[in-house]
């Protein structure tokens, strides 16, 4: 069946309590979603798009995405709901300019938000787009295809101190210089062309006892290089911000975090929504300076061991999520507590 998720590859996670945060919401107006919005940021192969569509028949979905294979088979997964569905081929720091393209304001126009972040089910399993370490593949992990920078190019042509930045910056990589060392060392006797060349030079990089513990020794590794290749984190930082704006009042924003860094990025901008910027020991609100923004969680949320055993891509997941209130609302809570 095309619904069936294992058809596409990609079985969404967390699909049930992102429809119980974001649902409120949508159908806030009308219970078919008829006149809400929800951008899915990173739509992928289309798995949270499509229930959504399918639980509310008058929901319109914007969908954004880099990496055209994935709009491809999210066009497929989601053609009958053609007339409901706009896709737009971006990375998600461009998500104003998208709203706008798609005839929505790109400030307090939308009704939901949804990020899914990192590197997709279906990219890992094209072995050929060099995401996955445990298959030898070219050592490229763009997930837009048409970007100039690939992870051969950096392998290949960062200098070593600049290797070893982006992998503990971006891997948290304590063997950073050790690696970067050996890389340097290696590729001025030949190149670095594929994947398997790169984690055969890691096994011998990184110290036997390290190997042993913390999981597959390339995983920092191609973690720190992927972010390098598709510009990830900063991406992030510029497009939470973005989403936030484009946030009606009583709409929400949820996000899937699979990594620290990211998770990181979204707490720290989450807590900056959620707090008055008045000045400690003022014993009022000053005006606009109430927070506008309430958390819908209590830190962040992880998939339970059932998911985890249905899917193991989801035992890393971080979920957050905010609602945006009324101006008035802030204040008064800020003031009263409430």
């Amino acid at each position: 069946m095309a619904d069936d998720p294992a058809d596409f590859g990609h079985a969404p996670v967390l699909l049930e309590r992102c429809v119980a945060l974001l649902t409120p919401a949508l159908a806030r107006e009308h219970s078919d979603g008829s006149g809400a919005v929800l951008v899915d940021a990173t739509v992928g192969a289309g798995g949270h798009a499509e229930r959504f569509l399918t639980d509310l028949p008058g929901l319109r979905l914007i969908g954004l995405d880099r990496d055209p294979a994935a709009l491809d088979i999210a066009a497929a997964r989601l053609s009958r709901f053609s007339d409901r569905v706009t896709l737009v081929r971006t990375r998600y720091d461009d998500i104003a300019t998208a709203l706008a393209e798609s005839g929505c304001d790109p400030m307090g126009s939308v009704h939901g938000v949804l990020f899914d972040l990192g590197v997709s089910s279906m990219q890992l399993d094209h072995v050929e787009r060099g995401f996955a370490y445990a298959h030898d593949a070219p050592l490229d992990m763009r997930m837009d295809p048409d970007t100039p920078l690939t992870a051969a190019d950096i392998v290949n042509t960062y200098d070593e101190p600049a290797l070893a930045d982006i992998l503990r910056r971006y891997g948290e990589e304590r063997f950073a210089r050790r690696i970067a060392a050996h890389i340097v060392r290696r590729r001025s006797v030949t190149p670095f062309t594929t994947t398997g060349e790169l984690v055969e030079l890691l096994y011998q990089a990184i110290p036997a006892p390290a190997r042993r513990t913390g999981g597959h020794p390339a995983k920092r590794t191609f973690q720190a290089l992927r972010i390098a290749v598709n510009g990830e984190l900063d991406s992030l930082r510029r497009a939470l911000p973005a989403a936030l704006d484009a946030l009606t009042v009583d709409g929400r924003i949820v996000v899937l975090a699979y990594q620290s860094l990211e998770d990181r990025i979204v707490k720290d901008i989450f807590r900056a929504a959620v707090t008055s910027r008045t000045p400690t020991g003022l014993p009022v609100e000053l005006p606009g300076h109430a927070p506008e923004f309430r958390s819908l969680t209590r830190g962040a949320e992880r998939a339970d061991r059932a998911e985890i055993e249905r899917n193991p891509r989801s035992a890393p997941v971080r979920l957050r999520a905010l609602q945006r209130v009324p101006r008035h609302d802030a204040a008064r809570r800020a003031t009263h507590g409430g």
